[in-house]
């Protein structure tokens, strides 16, 4: 169903590419937007190892977007080194295609958030966490993302993730 990466070189193994997807900060959601133009966002996300989460206003071209059609590209780029001697980009990246659908139940939307909430503020305290999550919950929506394919690629000179 997915096609198979060309340059299989460059491909990075499947731990690797689920590295990058924890250690990642944002990344770029990409859903079919108006009149079936592409539709980017930058975002920042969480992930759990099996589900990508992303918060979100509650409307929006992209909330639109994902209700008329839920298959979803999201990728993170891990590493962007220009080489400019060498006419180059030793870069790492990981692309996921899903579903993704916005999470309607408190229970799963509160469990979500709390993930995002320990990844950005992992030295907040519990309690002011859930201050800030109460605080925002009425406008929050929340979003997840499952993956069906996951691909990792780098440059061929730069194969190290570290």
């Amino acid at each position: 169903m997915f096609r198979e990466m060309r340059r299989k070189r460059q491909l990075l193994s499947q731990e690797d590419a689920q590295k990058i997807l924890y250690q990642g900060t944002s990344g770029v959601l990409a859903v079919s937007g108006d009149d079936d133009y592409p539709y980017a966002v930058p975002l920042s996300y969480v992930y759990d190892g099996q589900k990508i989460y992303f918060h979100s206003a509650k409307s929006g071209h992209k909330l639109d977007s994902i209700s008329k059609n839920p298959k979803v590209s999201f990728c993170v780029i891990d590493k962007d080194q220009i080489v400019p001697d060498k006419y180059t980009t030793y870069f790492r990246s990981v692309i996921v295609f899903g579903t993704i659908r916005i999470l309607q139940d408190g229970a799963e939307k509160r469990e979500a958030v709390e993930k995002l909430a320990v990844k950005y503020a992992p030295d907040d305290t519990i309690e002011n966490r859930k201050k800030m999550i109460e605080r925002e919950w009425n406008s929050l929506c929340m979003l997840e993302l499952v993956p069906e394919h996951i691909t990792g690629k780098a440059a061929i000179e730069d194969l190290n993730v570290g």
